[in-house]
């Protein structure tokens, strides 16, 4: 199968049984057993069936908490690898003055330009110095994508 070729407008990736199933049921497991709690508090409700209905509602709520930090784990990782894979392509292809300022870039711009191609990357090294640029304005200043089919 052949992959479309990657550009800023589509390399954004997403898992649509993960972003748009798993998210929305524990939102709105969240949402029903908020409700549910709610109704329960009204009187003349026992205090076993108030205490049950409040820990799931509070369990609800610990899985939803669970459910993003665990997705945001390992795109932190990931970000970590790209930013040493990063900082070692720039010591390969950037010459002196600017190899040396390599430790100036933000974690978020060195994640930005790993979709430039060497022969892109010097100017936009210097750029995203000189300009503070954004991960956002990395991506959209870059005229070759350099795709990245591995992103999770």
């Amino acid at each position: 199968m052949e992959k479309v070729p990657q550009t800023f407008a589509n390399h954004t990736r997403y898992d649509p049984l993960f972003h748009f199933f798993v998210t929305l049921v524990f939102l709105v497991n969240v949402i029903l057993m908020g409700y549910h709690f709610i109704r329960v508090l009204s009187p003349p409700s026992r205090w076993d069936t108030i205490l049950l209905s409040g820990w799931i509602f509070i369990l609800s709520i610990a899985l939803l908490i669970a459910m993003t930090r665990i997705r945001s784990y390992p795109m932190r990782v990931q970000d970590r690898v790209i930013r040493l894979e990063e900082r070692l392509r720039l010591m390969s292809v950037l010459q002196e003055p600017l190899r040396s300022r390599i430790g100036e870039l933000q974690d978020t711009q060195l994640v930005g330009l790993r979709f430039a191609p060497d022969e892109e990357l010097p100017g936009l090294v210097q750029r995203a110095l000189d300009e503070k640029l954004s991960r956002a304005d990395i991506k959209k200043a870059i005229v070759k994508w350099r795709p990245d089919y591995s992103r999770i």
